[in-house]
């Protein structure tokens, strides 16, 4: 079993919840988010919010906080190969409520279907809210570009900025 090590981050003012699935292995030997170099995320967040691409954890802290944003991921604790969602197994699910009930969460997205899936086995079920897929922005969704990546997550987040 691996142990998700990177804590929700978060405002009281967060308004926008967004859940990927676990972190990658680069993910969590930085001891943050999407910092793959090869995953989207911070392209598209920091287009989206029009804003320069955020560098150094401090940046991207900032970014997701001044924005009233909050990332997390569904995951609390699973058995994984590598960084493959494909191979995720005996998952234990994150409780976000810890989020949930010290923020302004209007929205929860899932950042791809795995997060997607998982957050309606183990989650929904449990808060009783539904979230909004959004495809995934990992290197190994090469079906879908930056620029739609950037149209798709722009329509749906903007709805609540």
């Amino acid at each position: 079993m691996v142990t998700h090590p990177i804590p929700p981050l978060f405002s009281s003012s967060s308004r926008i919840l967004i859940l990927g699935s676990f972190p990658s292995i680069k993910s969590r030997e930085e001891g943050f988010f999407y910092t793959h170099r090869m995953n989207r995320f911070w392209k598209v967040i920091s287009t989206i919010l029009n804003r320069d691409t955020p560098e150094t954890i401090e940046e991207k802290k900032d970014l997701i906080l001044s924005s009233n944003l909050a990332l997390w991921d569904v995951i609390a604790s699973c058995e994984i190969t590598g960084s493959s969602d494909s191979s995720i197994r005996s998952v234990e699910a994150n409780d976000l409520r810890s989020v949930l009930d010290n923020s302004k969460i209007e929205v929860i997205f899932t950042n791809g279907r795995k997060a997607y899936e998982l957050y309606g086995r183990y989650i929904e079920p449990v808060i009783g809210r539904k979230a909004v897929l959004l495809p995934s922005t990992s290197p190994a969704n090469a079906a879908t570009s930056l620029s739609d990546l950037i149209d798709i997550w722009g329509c749906e987040i903007r709805k609540y900025l």
